[in-house]
């Protein structure tokens, strides 16, 4: 079934402005459309009129609505405001869809053609390891959280150059709504504040539906502000790419937060997205949606963005609950090649309930490298 994520787009004239709650309705439920300004005020989604609201708030049965981004308007005489809302397959957190259905993140890949060259990209780096869940139960300073804030959170500034490394130049500038207490990737409840590491900040806005994500973050002023080596702003609500050759928080030009593993979508028993994931060496080459160059020259290591799945014939009947998830996911959705790191990690957040998932697969029924695939994808730019 299709999900449905209403998303605010503001737009705010004279005689007042729209919104659309509660988000995440699915196709055959309601969506309410919130009013300030006089009424009446004629309601229509993509030009097709479907009420007229007579109060502040008005409840619209979704009927006939496809999936994809759509807008719903109101108008008032010839003043009209308008806020745009998803409806997707794909995954939904804190109310914002984590990307349009038609995303590469999480288009159905389990039909794809091969490359022609997924046996060599596979022999080179993923044979021999094992997938490698990267996140933790207990250990916060595993895995890469995140932050949810309200639509009103306060903006702080970002700067640039943190350990001398500095992509000022290929980032979105803030400032950002990035809450003084925002979890720094590789923190524990010791330290957290870490002193290395890629100390990633994830921050989501719920309402205005936007990824905020920071590579290299150290907080200043207690929070007040935040230093870093590069800045991405995503709208959940787009299929938006970086510019051409252009870096993001993440190496490969992605963002991160569609392709992080939660534990609450794998408990669910569907994972609608691909997984993020690393492997040692990228070619200096990239495949969309990703947008910057690897380092080597090798054709036997893949491009960015490449994207990956496992065999259709692997045996999925030692695995139960999450990791059955997990595997489904893997042969549905894949992989997407997003940064250098270790072979076959794959990242999420860390969560208690994972410990049973963590054994099943990185201990108890191992899943090979080589018993993934290549598929080929859109073409090759090289850089």
């Amino acid at each position: 079934m299709l999900g449905l994520a209403a998303v605010l787009l503001l737009v705010a004239p004279a005689h007042g402005a729209v919104r659309v709650s509660p988000v995440g309705v699915r196709p055959s439920a309601t969506l309410t459309a919130h009013l300030t300004g006089r009424v009446p005020q004629t309601l229509s989604i993509d030009g097709r009129r479907v009420a007229t609201a007579t109060r502040a708030t008005k409840r619209i049965k979704l009927t006939g609505v496809t999936a994809g981004r759509h807008r719903l308007r109101a108008c008032r005489g010839r003043a009209c405001t308008s806020a745009a809302f998803v409806v997707t397959n794909g995954p939904i957190l804190a109310g914002c869809p984590v990307l349009p259905p038609d995303s590469a993140w999480n288009t159905d890949i389990s039909h794809a053609p091969l490359a022609a060259d997924s046996a060599t990209l596979v022999g080179a780096q993923a044979a021999g390891h094992d997938v490698h869940l990267d996140f933790g139960d207990t250990q916060r300073e595993y895995g890469i959280p995140y932050a949810i804030v309200p639509a009103g959170q306060r903006r702080v500034p970002i700067t640039y150059g943190t350990d001398g490394a500095d992509y000022g130049d290929e980032s979105d500038h803030g400032p950002f709504p990035i809450p003084p207490t925002a979890p720094i990737e590789g923190a524990n409840a010791q330290q957290p504040d870490p002193q290395e590491g890629d100390r990633h900040v994830l921050v989501v806005q719920r309402e205005r539906c936007v990824d905020y994500e920071l590579y290299n973050a150290v907080r200043v002023n207690g929070g007040g502000a935040w230093q870093v080596s590069s800045s991405a702003r995503w709208d959940l609500t787009r299929n938006t790419r970086r510019p051409a050759t252009w870096t993001s928080a993440d190496a490969a030009g992605l963002p991160i937060l569609p392709g992080l593993l939660r534990y609450d979508e794998a408990a669910s028993g569907t994972i609608r997205h691909a997984l993020r994931f690393t492997l040692p060496r990228a070619r200096s080459a990239y495949q969309a949606p990703a947008s910057h160059c690897g380092t080597t020259t090798d054709l036997s290591a893949p491009a960015y963005g490449s994207r990956w799945r496992l065999k259709a014939s692997f045996d999925e009947s030692p695995y139960t609950g999450p990791a059955l998830a997990i595997v489904r996911a893997l042969k549905r959705y894949g992989l997407m090649f997003a940064d250098q790191g270790s072979a076959m990690f794959i990242t999420g957040t860390t969560d208690r309930r994972w410990t049973r998932t963590i054994e099943d697969i990185n201990q108890g029924h191992p899943i090979p490298g080589d018993a993934f695939e290549v598929v080929a994808g859109p073409p090759v730019t090289n850089c």
